[in-house]
């Protein structure tokens, strides 16, 4: 008997673990003998752990009492502890994704101070800015898994690329270039931010690694300017603020790793353009 056709939605139940047994197996064949498809699904499921692994944490934390107070006092409205605000958080910060430069010299004593904390690894306080390591890590698990677009524009168009974002952010960006690491620029793409356009430049190692740079100009108006690290589920990220822009380097690998990547960016996004 031929069974139905295999349809995108199909894959995308498959993903989410929401196919019964018999049409499971069905994908299984599907799937064994398209290995492009294969590694999308697999993409997919990789995103959807990472994603779960950022996000679940929340689903335990109790109603803020500065919510909960105003609300139990208002006649007619239900417990709100019977309400999935923890859930309702998640799925918004989710769809908020949806879908001459602007560098000024710091000084020799404060770049030697940043780049001494990068290497050194030192745990570092929350700032108010953390933020943006978050909305860098929840742009990276969303975008890196994505095998056929992970970006829009291509390294191939860089020129077009860096004239594009520069011109939506306001001012020159460039994307480091990172080949003596072992990293090379894939892309980049336009992301909306809380009140304002934001960058991400996405690179690759010959493993398939990926790392992305988040640029952002909603920090602008914060003085601290320190290196801070932040670990947001699966991702590390290390993230400052220099001048106009807030910068967030974010991936899945080792810390340390990642702190000596985060070097080379800094010095080079320092410097002249």
């Amino acid at each position: 008997m031929s069974i139905l056709p295999i349809t995108e939605a199909d894959l995308h139940a498959y993903a989410d673990g929401r196919l019964a047994p018999a049409r499971r197996a069905e994908v299984d064949a599907y799937l064994a003998a398209r290995p492009d498809d294969a590694a999308r699904v697999r993409a997919w499921i990789g995103q959807n752990d990472a994603l779960h692994a950022l996000f679940d944490p929340v689903l335990d934390e109790p109603l803020p009492a500065r919510l909960a107070a105003p609300l139990r006092a208002r006649p007619g409205l239900r417990d709100v502890r019977h309400w999935p605000w923890q859930a309702l958080a998640a799925g918004l910060a989710l769809a908020l994704l949806g879908g001459g430069g602007g560098w000024s010299l710091r000084g020799a004593a404060e770049r030697d101070h940043r780049l001494a904390s990068i290497e050194a690894g030192a745990p570092f306080p929350q700032p108010a800015f953390s933020g943006l390591a978050h909305q860098a890590a929840i742009a990276h698990v969303v975008y890196s898994p994505d095998v056929r677009r992970p970006v829009e524009v291509g390294a191939d168009q860089e020129d077009q690329l860096v004239a594009w974002l520069s011109k939506r952010l306001g001012s020159k960006i460039h994307p480091p270039h990172l080949g003596k690491l072992g990293y090379e620029l894939i892309g980049g793409r336009l992301l909306p931010g809380a009140s304002g356009p934001v960058a991400q430049f996405m690179y690759h190692d010959g493993a398939g690694q990926r790392l992305t740079l988040y640029v952002s100009t909603e920090q602008a108006q914060n003085k601290d300017t320190g290196f801070r690290f932040a670990k947001e589920g699966p991702v590390n990220v290390f993230y400052w603020i220099d001048g106009k822009f807030g910068y967030a380097l974010s991936a899945g690998i080792d810390k340390g790793e990642l702190a000596r990547v985060a070097t080379a960016v800094y010095e080079q996004l320092e410097g002249p353009v």
